[in-house]
């Protein structure tokens, strides 16, 4: 660790001040004190006086005003030799005195020393300078550092990163699974590099460019992408960083990054969670956020005003495109609007290669595989993903990832840990049934998705978990698929109901219930999959944006929403009846099923199905679309 001399000064200072005033008073005590010093001996000033009556004193030093004395006088006990002693005197004895001139006895007065109010008033006034010196040496140490105490009072600059040729160390090949969205950015690079291939025929540069998508697919890994492709100027910021208590403060940054950027101009500004900033105006209950508005305010004229910017590119990520304010939304502010979305089978392959780079792969694993295995998947997922698969495997002290590991990390990046295997108990048996319901319903219909493989492995809150992967990915999804998941998802609650009875029913299909729920209530007012026909009831299901959701939700007269109940209920009860008319037309394979489960704890999806094919017919599982 390197101190700086500044740093040093600044603790030496003060104790080599405090060691001269000590030194300085120890010399000046031991110089005027010399004489009073060589007295070690006391003597009473009655004895004093004894002494001075017999004339036995023969000088006398009067100190500290007159209070202290240095006696010296012929003591008879050691051969009436000089000796000095020390005495006390009373306050005010101008007697003393008198006495003292009328023996003919030497007297000396030794006033007190004057310096040393001098150096009371330098003592008090040291404090106050080496504060003063210490907070100077600490703004000029600091000066140089962005956000440092030596900058308190430029708070309304802007804190943007700038990169003059930025090396982020990704390039568009870096980034996969997201093409279309790589199109469009990989356009706005070109006219920062080639201008004159799109002025040629009269096309202007875009003004800005909003990336919108969940968390996760790879949004300001795009950005980054273009700061290392474009070449240019390249300017970062959070919209979080824009907004202080101080009002004022974020539109005075938005001013200094504009004035930055224009002065290197062409370049790039990119805001990452530019909704911090770009909230719709006004939202909010009482008034909305000033401070907040003034700086939307001002980034809605810098972006598009009467000066304009020429040459300056705004890139902004967001995964809440809908509580942005329309102003900013417009083209002439961000021209393009670019959907990161989860990217499908082809797009999770092409992550998957890019984060195996640097892994150590066995030769028996497949991509191919592993894609089709996570859909939903986001790009931060599929990293994550294998990850969690080489941590595992450096645990399992092997040379490199196989498949064990991969399905583990896939386990546990969707369910959890994995917790402690149950002991046979009833307890464990009432669990097989319940999961060997859900796998056997979604194995005999056909609009179910197939099964992955059952397993009584607790992961997180789950005591056993039956895993379903779609065949393919589905964009949309049927009416008949909806009732078959509803149907799949009642399985559990039904093999309890049948195997055990109405009276040992358990809380174990809670979640599945709240899912079954959800799902019908969407067919029946979002969907319009039921009697009271094709009717938009209520909106999506997202979160409450103040000033804007709060007072216009969709309404409904107490008739329809009676009518609504009674559709939800109708379907539930409908898949639930399908459900436990499984479990009684195939009682025989299902406690095969469970008692194998018990044994091995996790049962394949294939062997699953060669097992139920041996006593009924399991239906091809395909794909239905719907006809559009």
């Amino acid at each position: 660790m390197k101190l700086s001399w500044r740093v040093v000064l600044l603790w030496a200072l003060p104790i080599l001040v405090v060691g001269f005033f000590f030194l300085q008073g120890a010399f000046s005590t031991n110089a005027a004190d010399a004489g009073r010093n060589a007295a070690n001996t006391r003597m009473t000033y009655g004895r004093f006086l004894t002494y001075l009556d017999a004339g036995r004193v023969t000088a006398v030093d009067l100190y500290d005003g007159g209070r202290t004395a240095i006696v010296e006088a012929v003591d008879p006990q050691i051969d009436n030799r000089l000796q000095r002693w020390r005495v006390d005197l009373p306050g005010n004895t101008p007697e003393l005195i008198t006495r003292l001139k009328s023996s003919n006895v030497s007297l000396d007065s030794h006033p007190p020393r004057s310096d040393g109010a001098l150096w009371g008033i330098l003592g008090n006034l040291l404090f106050p300078f080496l504060l003063i010196g210490g907070l100077f040496f600490l703004f000029r140490r600091s000066s140089n550092v962005p956000g440092g105490p030596g900058q308190a009072m430029s708070f309304g600059k802007s804190k943007a990163r700038f990169m003059m040729e930025a090396n982020t160390g990704v390039v568009f090949d870096d980034v996969a699974g997201i093409e279309e969205a790589k199109e469009e950015l990989q356009e706005v690079v070109t006219f920062l590099k080639k201008p004159e291939q799109f002025t040629a025929v009269g096309a202007r540069i875009p003004k800005g460019a909003l990336l919108v998508g969940p968390p996760g697919t790879g949004k300001t890994l795009l950005a980054k992408a273009i700061a290392g492709e474009a070449g240019v100027p390249f300017f970062s910021i959070s919209g979080s960083e824009f907004v202080e208590m101080f009002v004022g403060v974020g539109a005075s940054r938005v001013r200094d990054l504009f004035k930055k950027a224009k002065e290197s101009a062409p370049c790039i500004i990119f805001i990452d969670e530019i909704d911090a900033v770009g909230r719709q105006r006004g939202a909010g209950i009482g008034g909305g956020n000033d401070e907040r508005e003034q700086t939307l305010n001002q980034l809605l004229t810098e972006m598009d005003g009467f000066e304009g910017n020429s040459g300056i590119i705004i890139i902004a990520a967001t995964n809440r495109a809908d509580v942005l304010d329309q102003a900013l939304l417009r083209p002439g502010r961000f021209d393009r609007q670019i959907m990161v979305d989860p990217p499908d089978a082809k797009g999770r392959l092409e992550i998957l290669k890019v984060h195996a780079r640097n892994k150590k792969l066995d030769e028996a694993v497949e991509l191919e595989a592993i894609a089709r295995r996570t859909p939903g998947f986001t790009g931060a997922d599929l990293a994550n993903l294998l990850n969690e698969a080489a941590i595992l495997t450096a645990r399992r002290r092997k040379e490199g990832i196989t498949m064990a590991e991969v399905d583990d990390a896939v386990d546990r990046v969707v369910a959890g840990m994995e917790g402690t295997p149950l002991v046979d108990s009833k307890s464990k048996r009432l669990i097989a049934y319940h999961e060997i319901g859900h796998a056997i319903v979604g194995t005999l219909i056909k609009a179910h998705d197939p099964v992955q493989k059952v397993t009584l492995i607790p992961r997180g809150q789950a005591q056993g978990l039956t895993w379903f992967t779609p065949s393919e990915e589905q964009s949309l999804i049927s009416r008949a698929q909806i009732l078959a998941r509803i149907t799949g998802a009642l399985g559990g609650r039904a093999a309890e109901d049948i195997i055990f009875g109405d009276a040992e029913v358990t809380t174990g299909a809670g979640n599945d219930l709240q899912q079954v729920t959800g799902m019908a209530r969407q067919m029946v007012t979002q969907f319009g999959m039921s009697d009271l026909g094709p009717l938009s009831l209520e909106g999506s299901q997202g979160e409450v944006f103040l000033g804007r959701d709060w007072l216009n939700r969709s309404e409904y007269s107490e008739s329809i929403a009676s009518r609504i109940d009674g559709q939800v209920h109708l379907i539930v009860d409908r898949c639930y009846a399908e459900a436990k008319q499984i479990m009684v037309e195939n009682r025989v394979v299902i406690d095969r099923l469970v008692d194998l489960l018990i044994e091995k704890e996790t049962i394949d999806g294939d062997e699953f199905r060669e097992i139920v094919a041996e006593y009924t017919t399991v239906p091809d599982k395909e794909l239905l679309v719907p006809q559009l």
